[in-house]
C-alpha cells in the first residue's frame, strides 16, 4: 500500500557577505598541478578522476585473488553510480570463491537491484543445494524475498520459516518478512502475529506497524490504533480507506476518509483516495455531512433528564 503521507523538505541556502577582492597573480602551472587538474576535470571517469579508485585497481591488479580487494573495489564502483562494473566484480569474485556465504547474498542483492530476481535466485538455491546445512540465516530470508518478488508464496514462506529457525538471535526483519508473506497469502491473522512478533522486538519498526495495520483492516478501530502510534489521525484514517479500497469495500472507505477530512479538510492523501473510490464506485466525490459530536457533559445533562424533572414539568419517566 502507498503511503499516504506528504513529505516536504526543506532547504536554506547560506551565503557570505565579502567584499571584491585582487585576483592572485597568474602562475604558469607546474607538472603536478596539471596532473590535478587533469584528474579533477575527468572526476567522472571510471579509473582516471578518482584516486582512491585507482589505488584498489592497482592493488586488485596485483593481487587478483584477493577477496576483500575485489569486495572493496565493487563497493566503491556502486558508491560511484556503476552498479553493472560492480555486479561484474561480484561475478568474478563468486566463481572464485563459490563456497562464501556473504559474497553469495552480496551477488544476489546486486542481481535484484538489475531487475535478475530469477537469476538471483538461482544462484541462492544453487549455494543452498551445496551447503545445506548452512546455518547463515540471511541467505535463506534472501531466498525467501527474492520469491516473493517472483510471487512464489509457498517457496517463499519456506524460507523466510527457515531464516527465522536458523537465526541465532531474534530478528524484527525476518518476522516482519514472514508477516508480510503470510499477508499476500490472504493469511492475515498469522500474518498479524508475526508483525505484533516483529513489533516486540523493535517498536520503532514502521515498516511492520504499517504492515500490522493492513492486516487488521477487519477490525477498523485496531488498524488506526496502530497506524496513530506513529502518525497523525486524518493520515492514520485515510491509509484504512486505502486498504478498503483495495479491498472493494468502497461505503466503508468512504467513511473513513469522511473522518479524515473530518479531521483535516484539506488532506492531500484523503482527497486523492475520495477521488479514487469516486471512479470505482460511480458516486459523487462529497463527504457526507455529520453532526459534531456531543460534549460530555451535553451526553450527560441530556441521560439526566430523561430520569429527573423540575416541579411544575410533566414528569419525563418512562411510562408516565
Amino acid at each position: 500500500m502507498k503511503q499516504c503521507v506528504v513529505m516536504v523538505a526543506l532547504a536554506a541556502a547560506l551565503s557570505s557577505g565579502c567584499g571584491p577582492r585582487k585576483a592572485p597573480a597568474a602562475h604558469a602551472p607546474t607538472g603536478v598541478k596539471a596532473t590535478m587538474a587533469r584528474q579533477v576535470a575527468n572526476a567522472v571517469e571510471v579509473g582516471e578522476g578518482d584516486y582512491q579508485l585507482r589505488q584498489l585497481r592497482a592493488r586488485m591488479a596485483a593481487d587478483p585473488g584477493n577477496l576483500d580487494l575485489r569486495l572493496e573495489l565493487a563497493a566503491r564502483y556502486e558508491s560511484m553510480g556503476f552498479e553493472e562494473v560492480a555486479l561484474e566484480h561480484y561475478r568474478l569474485a563468486a566463481q572464485s570463491f563459490p563456497d562464501h556465504p556473504g559474497l553469495e547474498m552480496k551477488l544476489a542483492r546486486s542481481l535484484r537491484q538489475h531487475g535478475m530476481a530469477k537469476e538471483a535466485l538461482q544462484s541462492l538455491e544453487g549455494f543452498l543445494r551445496r551447503h545445506p546445512d548452512s546455518r547463515y540465516a540471511g541467505l535463506r530470508s534472501w531466498a525467501g524475498i527474492l520469491s516473493d518478488d517472483l510471487g512464489e508464496w509457498k517457496a517463499g514462506e519456506k524460507y523466510h520459516r527457515a531464516a527465522i529457525a536458523q537465526s541465532e538471535q531474534p530478528q524484527t526483519a525476518l518476522h516482519n518478512n514472514l508477516g508480510h508473506n503470510l499477508l499476500q497469502q490472504g493469511n492475515k491473522k498469522e500474518a498479524a502475529q508475526e508483525f505484533r512478533r516483529s513489533l516486540e522486538l523493535d517498536s520503532r519498526n514502521e515498516v511492520a506497524r504499517n504492515n500490522l495495520g493492513i492486516a487488521l483492516s477487519a477490525n477498523p478501530k485496531e488498524a488506526v490504533l496502530q497506524w496513530q502510534a506513529q502518525t497523525d489521525p486524518a493520515t492514520a484514517h485515510s491509509n484504512l480507506a486505502a486498504v478498503l479500497i483495495e479491498e472493494g469495500r468502497y461505503q466503508q472507505a468512504r467513511e473513513e476518509l469522511n473522518i479524515a477530512l473530518g479531521y483535516k479538510p484539506d488532506h492531500p492523501a484523503a482527497l486523492k483516495n475520495l477521488g479514487l473510490v469516486a471512479e470505482l464506485d460511480g458516486r459523487p466525490a462529497v463527504i457526507e455531512k455529520r453532526e459534531p459530536p456531543k460534549s460530555f457533559w451535553s451526553r450527560v445533562s441530556s441521560t439526566m433528564g430523561k430520569i429527573f424533572w423540575t416541579p411544575g414539568e410533566p414528569a419525563r419517566r418512562s411510562g408516565n
